[in-house]
């Protein structure tokens, strides 16, 4: 149990530390920006760190699975003869 919390303690910290260092190595010129629509979120986000726990955490989501067919099926004999006499 120790080594499965160390080694998921380390994956996040070597992640965060790529992403981190990929981040902070660019630099461009400036360009003008468009101004980006603001979302709610519902929960308080804990950043890039938050992020990755978060993804690390979260269990991989199946595919959905396709709708049946609906199958017409023949009315037994009891159900015909009651429709015949309503």
């Amino acid at each position: 149990m120790a080594d499965l919390i160390k080694e998921l303690v380390s994956g996040v910290v070597d992640a965060a530390l790529k992403e981190v260092l990929k981040k902070t190595g660019m630099r461009k010129t400036s360009t003008r920006r468009t101004r980006r629509k603001t979302t709610t979120r519902k929960k308080a986000s804990g950043g890039l760190l938050g992020d990755i726990i978060e993804a690390a955490l979260k269990p991989e989501k199946k595919p959905a699975k396709r709708p049946r067919k609906q199958v017409s099926r023949r009315r037994t004999a009891a159900s015909r003869s009651r429709q015949r006499n309503r």
